[in-house]
């Protein structure tokens, strides 16, 4: 492979002068790696988007929205927002579906310095209640469905002013989307800092509780331009090995997005709305995810990247519509949240004629991807995530934080300006995942001689269900709560479409009884769906541990077959 192509198009990207220059700035007390080049903010970069006019921006079912169109209502919401007391430093929380609405408060909240609160549209009403508290919002935009779980306990808003989106009616003192943008208005002038919040995107904690991770500016800006830079190094260093001039190629098409994970993830957020963004592109929107009517709109809507977790490729390519639709217009098929499978590159490469496998592995805590890999190379190292971006330095250590050599397995640390600022009202979370400015991800790796990142294991105890993080403790601090439970363990089960499912081992209390449906319906009361075991196992005898105490979760992963489940 043209691994020594890749290198020397890296250097000449990234050197003094360069478009991706890199260069060592001081934040929060640490040195970091950072582009030279980028935008201070993300108001700079919805700003540049003023240029593509009358293009088509948002697609969602039968209504379309040109990019002047959205900067109409943009700033028609900041100016809202700011006629209503919130001003700079503030937090909006967004709790509805992907709406094209999601996009236009997001970007007008970051427009003024105000940060968006991703409220998961998964969430049942505790955990809403939960965030709503911890974030503590000015304002929330919420449709329907979200707004009905609020309203059985208003209190749990606070004195946040309330917005209904896609309402067909609303009590009175809840204010109606379409207010909102009625009067239009000017798009406030505010500085905002690089350093401030842009977003706050909750990620499942290991105690239970979500944890608000505060994505900074200059995060957001630096994996926007991680992706760009991504796609062009990749593209160089393949062009010049096959004797291809770069200036003989001609200009891509305009992008067009299959958005397909929810806008409250950094998988959709950051990478996809954000990348289509700055190229003006277009983003089509799917009200939920189902294969054959992605296959359509592929075809209708000229898409040329679609992007979700794996088992949605997985799903496109064995639909069995597959072959009755033109996807010539796709160049690239793959997505993020988990790890894609050897066969499902080599898939994507062969059945789709025009497009190449992708991945990226990154995480909210790096406002997005930390690597990415694409085409070529990654069709010869399938196993592998890609190389680190420009703006990280990365190290496997041990688990004393040295570093082991390279080629050997620890944990991936990394570093750099996409590195959330920490975690809001945690500051022991906080403490405990970055150490002078080095992010502990919590999955165990190898760095190979190309500097490609081969994720082994994950040392954090954790379920990956199609994308979503599903933390085994939150599961059984539920389980738990159930009268009739004595001790439980949480684990994953390997799932062909999932990637993994919830499981769990459960002993009763003497004398108690409990089904496992049951057990589904008290999980379900007070934990989203996707949190809910599918595999349950009642055990006659105590759960085996080590000599710590530790539940042996391999153990009962090896033992517990999932056609024994109860």
């Amino acid at each position: 492979m043209h691994y020594k192509e890749l290198k020397a198009a890296w250097a000449e990207l990234t050197a003094p002068g360069a478009p991706f220059e890199i260069e060592t700035i001081k934040v929060r007390g640490n040195e970091i790696r950072s582009y030279k080049n980028a935008p201070p903010t993300v108001r700079a970069i919805w700003l540049s988007t003023a240029a593509y006019g009358e293009r088509e921006y948002i697609v969602y079912q039968d209504e379309r929205m040109t990019y002047a169109q959205a900067h109409r209502d943009v700033a028609a919401i900041a100016a809202w927002l700011t006629a209503q007391g919130v001003k700079r430093g503030d937090r909006v929380a967004i709790a509805m579906r992907n709406y094209p609405e999601w996009m236009l408060i997001y970007w007008a909240c970051v427009s003024v310095g105000v940060a968006v609160v991703g409220m998961n549209a998964w969430w049942v009403t505790e955990e809403m209640e939960y965030a709503l508290n911890d974030s503590a919002p000015k304002v929330v935009f919420a449709d329907a469905e979200r707004l009905a779980r609020i309203l059985e306990r208003p209190e749990m808003a606070g004195g946040a002013k309330l917005v209904g989106v896609r309402c067909e009616s609303l009590p009175e003192w809840v204010v109606p989307y379409a207010d909102v943008v009625k009067d239009g208005g000017a798009l406030p002038d505010v500085a905002v800092d690089p350093d401030a919040d842009a977003c706050i995107f909750y990620t499942s904690g290991t105690t239970g509780f979500p944890k608000g991770a505060q994505l900074t500016h200059r995060g957001c800006v630096s994996n926007l331009f991680n992706m760009m830079f991504s796609g062009q190094v990749q593209g160089l260093a393949t062009m010049r090995a096959t004797g291809i001039d770069p200036a003989s190629v001609p200009a891509p098409p305009i992008p067009a997005s299959l958005l397909t994970t929810p806008l409250f993830h950094v998988t959709a957020n950051n990478c996809g709305a954000y990348a289509t963004t700055a190229g003006g592109g277009k983003m089509v929107l799917m009200y939920r995810w189902d294969a054959g009517e992605a296959l359509k709109l592929i075809e209708r809507e000229k898409i040329t990247a679609m992007s979700g977790v794996p088992v949605m490729s997985r799903e496109l390519l064995t639909h069995p519509d597959f072959g009755k639709y033109d996807l010539s217009s796709l160049a690239s098929l793959g997505g993020g949240g988990a790890q894609l499978q050897p066969d499902l590159v080599a898939k994507i490469d062969t059945e789709v004629k025009t497009a190449r496998p992708n991945t990226g592995y990154g995480m909210t805590e790096t406002c997005g991807i930390i690597t990415s890999v694409s085409a070529d190379f990654f069709v010869d190292k399938p196993a592998s995530c890609g190389p680190a971006m420009p703006s990280f330095e990365v190290k496997c250590v041990d688990d004393d934080g040295n570093a082991v050599p390279q080629g050997q397995i620890g944990e991936l640390w990394v570093k750099g300006a996409p590195v959330i600022k920490g975690y809001i009202n945690r500051p022991e979370a906080t403490a405990e995942s970055i150490t002078d400015g080095w992010l502990h991800t919590g999955d165990v790796a190898r760095i190979d001689e190309d500097g490609f990142i081969f994720i082994v294991d994950r040392k954090k105890d954790m379920v990956l269900r199609g994308g979503e993080n599903v933390y085994c403790a939150e599961v059984e601090a539920t389980i738990h709560h159930h009268p009739a439970v004595a001790e439980c363990c949480v684990f994953g089960v390997p799932d062909p479409r999932l990637g993994e499912e919830v499981g769990v081992a459960v002993v009763l209390r003497p004398g108690q009884t409990l089904t496992a449906d049951e057990v589904r319906d008290h999980c379900a009361a007070h934990i989203s769906k996707h949190k809910v075991p599918r595999y349950v196992w009642f055990l006659d005898e105590s759960i085996p541990r080590n000599a710590s105490g530790k539940f042996l979760k391999r153990h009962l992963r090896d033992t517990l077959k999932p056609e024994a489940a109860a």
